[in-house]
C-alpha cells in the first residue's frame, strides 16, 4: 500500500504563530464566542442590550478601510447570528447584539470580502468586551472593549460564473506538525500542481485538528499554499474540551475562523456552514461528551437564511456530523425539503458513503435529499504503515484511500471527483481478483471493485479480454484488501506506526464472476463505473493454468 517511490526532504520552515490584528483595525481574525448556543438554559433569544450599526460598502482602493468617495451597497445581509437584515440603499444596517456576539456579512454572488494571510475569508466583528474566560487551556478572544460607533464591512467586486470547482477537506486533523507535513506533501502539493489554479475556493469539514487546537495556525498557513479562500467548519475535534458547556466550546475556534455558522454565495449557488457539534462539559459525575445538533439560535439563523434566498437556488449544506446523525434534523428538513435542488455534505465518519435521505428518515420531500460523507484527508488519523516519505498509507476503514472531493457547480447541477492522496486522477477504484486461477474454477472465481465514489445510482460491470460487458453486484462486505493489509501490518514486530482500525462494512463495493470458459494464459480484466459524476474504469491482468487434470 506503498504509494510513492520518491523522498521529499521536510520543508516545513518552524512555524511562526500570527500576531494577531487589533479589534480596532477592520474584521479581525480574532474572535469570541459567538451567536449560538446548543445547551439548555442559555436563551439567545433574549432581549439584546445594545445595537450595532454600520455600512456595508464597495472597497474600491482595496484598502480595508472606508474612504469618503467608497459608496454603500444596498441589499446586503447582514446577521448576529439569529437576525438577518437588509442594507438600505446607502449600505446602512442595524442589529441588536449583547455582550458576548459575532456580527457578520452574508457575501452576496460577485462580491468579494477581504482574506486574512492565511486566505481566510474575513467577515465578521465580534463584540466581546470582557473577552474570553482566562482558564481555557487554548486562548480565546482578547477582551474587545465597547461596541463601535460604526462596524463597516468592506466587498470588492470579482465576478464569479455559473460554472465552478471547490474542494472539500474532511478530518485534515493533524495531531502535531508532524501531521500537517503529512498534509503538505501527501494533499497539498498535489493541489498545488494540479488543481488549484482551477477551484473557487475551498472548505475543511470540520476537524481541522485533532483537539490540540495550537496546530489551528500551522495548518492555516500550509494550506494557504493553495492561494484560494478557505473557509471551515468546526468539528468535535476542534473544540476546547475543558469548556464546561457548549456556550464556551468555540472560543478558540471563533478567535481563528469567526461564526461556528454562516453562509454565503458564490456563482449561483448559496452554501450554508452549520455547526452540528452540541458540546456537554463534565458535570455530576458524567463525562464530558458531545452529540450532533444545532440549537433554537442557529435554526433561527437558517430558517432566515433560506427566506432572503430564491426557492429554486442550489442550497449546498456544510457541516461536520453527517445529517442523519443530527437530534434536530427534522425541523431543519422542512425547511429545505421542498426546495428543488439542495445538497449536503460532511466528514467525521473516516469512510466514504452517498445517503440519499428518505421518507424512511421522516424526509417528505418529492424526492430523497443526497446527503454526501466526505473522504478524509487524514484516511484513517495517519494510520498504517509508512512509506517511502515517512507517510503512512491512511487507507480509511472501507478499504479507500485518504484523499478529498472536488465538486463542480454548474447552475442547480453539481457532480463529485474523488481524488486520492499523491495518486493519479483515474485512479477511481481497486480491482481484486486472483494473480492466477486453475481453468477448472474459473466458473466459481469471484471478481470484485471497490468504487471509491461509488453510490447506489453507480453502474458497474466487467469485461475479459474483448469479451461482453456483463453487470456487477453491489454487495455490503468489508473490503477484503483491506482485512488482509490489516494483518500483514499487525504480523510485523518492529512496527513504528499505529495500526489500521476496524474494518467498515463498505457501501461501494461490486461484486462479478469470471467467464467458465477462457484459455490458458494472461487475460485483461476491464471494470467500468458508471454515475452521474462520470466514468471511470480500471485493468487487472489474471493468468488461468492449465489443470492438474
Amino acid at each position: 500500500m506503498n504509494r510513492s517511490k520518491y523522498r521529499l526532504n521536510s520543508w516545513l520552515s518552524p512555524w511562526l504563530l500570527l500576531g494577531f490584528l487589533s479589534n480596532a483595525s477592520f474584521l479581525s481574525s480574532v474572535s469570541a464566542h459567538g451567536p449560538h448556543e446548543h445547551s439548555a438554559g442559555h436563551d439567545r433569544h433574549a432581549a439584546k442590550s445594545a445595537t450595532a450599526k454600520g455600512v456595508v460598502y464597495e472597497d474600491v482602493n482595496n484598502n480595508r478601510r472606508r474612504d469618503p468617495e467608497e459608496a454603500g451597497i444596498a441589499g446586503i445581509r447582514v446577521s448576529n447570528g439569529e437576525s438577518i437584515v437588509l442594507t438600505d440603499a446607502e449600505g446602512r444596517y442595524s442589529l441588536p447584539v449583547d455582550d458576548d456576539e459575532i456580527v457578520f456579512v452574508i457575501k452576496p454572488r460577485d462580491w468579494m470580502t477581504p482574506l486574512s494571510k492565511n486566505n481566510l475569508p474575513q467577515f465578521h466583528y465580534i463584540h466581546k468586551p470582557a473577552g474570553s474566560p482566562a482558564t481555557a487551556k487554548f486562548a480565546g478572544v482578547e477582551p474587545t472593549g465597547p461596541l463601535p460607533e460604526s462596524i463597516d464591512f468592506p466587498l470588492r467586486r470579482r465576478p464569479e460564473p455559473d460554472r465552478f470547482k471547490a474542494i472539500m477537506f474532511g478530518d485534515p486533523q493533524p495531531r502535531d506538525l508532524a501531521e500537517v507535513e503529512y498534509i503538505a506533501h501527501d494533499v497539498i502539493e498535489q493541489i498545488i500542481a494540479e488543481i488549484a489554479h482551477d477551484a473557487a475556493f475551498g472548505v475543511t469539514l470540520g476537524d481541522i485538528v485533532f483537539d490540540d487546537l495550537s496546530v489551528m495556525e500551522p495548518l492555516n498557513q500550509a494550506i494557504a499554499l493553495i492561494g484560494i479562500p478557505w473557509y471551515n467548519v468546526i468539528g468535535n475535534h476542534d473544540l476546547n474540551l475543558d469548556a464546561p458547556n457548549d456556550a464556551l466550546s468555540d472560543e478558540t475556534f471563533e478567535r481563528i475562523y469567526g461564526p461556528p455558522y454562516y453562509s454565503f454565495d458564490y456563482g449561483p449557488a448559496h452554501f450554508l456552514v452549520l455547526d452540528d457539534v452540541t458540546w456537554y462539559g463534565a458535570k455530576d459525575g458524567e463525562n464530558a461528551h458531545y452529540h450532533g445538533g444545532l440549537g433554537e439560535s442557529q435554526m433561527a439563523f437558517i430558517r432566515r437564511d433560506l427566506e432572503l434566498i430564491p426557492e429554486d437556488q442550489l442550497v449546498v449544506l456544510m457541516m461536520h456530523i453527517p445529517l442523519t446523525d443530527v437530534k434536530d434534523r427534522q425541523e431543519l428538513y422542512r425547511l429545505i425539503e421542498k426546495r428543488p435542488a439542495t445538497v449536503s455534505i460532511s466528514a467525521h465518519t473516516h469512510y466514504m458513503e452517498h445517503r440519499l435521505i428518505d421518507k424512511a428518515d421522516g424526509w417528505r420531500g418529492p424526492k430523497p435529499h443526497h446527503h454526501i460523507v466526505n473522504v478524509t484527508v487524514c484516511g484513517s488519523w495517519w494510520r498504517g504503515q509508512k512509506d517511502e516519505r515517512g507517510i503512512p498509507h491512511a487507507t480509511m476503514s472501507d478499504g479507500g484511500p485518504n484523499g478529498y472531493t472536488i465538486m463542480q457547480f454548474d447552475g442547480h447541477r453539481y457532480s463529485l471527483e474523488f481524488r486520492a492522496a499523491s495518486r493519479p486522477a483515474d485512479y477511481q477504484m481497486n480491482v481484486y481478483a486472483p494473480e492466477a486461477v486453475d481453468q477448472m474454477a474459473l466458473v466459481s472465481t469471484v471478481v470484485m471493485a471497490n468504487v471509491f465514489n461509488g453510490s447506489q445510482a453507480t453502474e458497474v460491470s466487467m469485461r475479459v479480454g474483448k469479451g461482453e460487458w456483463v453487470p456487477m453486484e453491489r454487495i455490503t462486505i468489508a473490503d477484503p484488501a483491506f482485512l488482509r493489509e490489516k494483518r500483514r501490518e499487525e504480523s510485523l514486530s518492529d512496527r513504528t506506526w499505529t495500526d489500521l482500525p476496524k474494518p467498515h462494512v463498505t457501501p461501494h463495493m461490486w461484486r462479478g464472476m469470471l467467464p467458465a470458459l477462457l484459455p490458458v494464459g494472461s487475460h485483461l480484466i476491464e471494470v467500468r463505473a458508471v454515475s452521474g459524476d462520470g466514468n471511470c474504469t480500471s485493468k487487472r491482468v489474471i493468468r488461468v493454468d492449465r489443470g492438474a487434470n
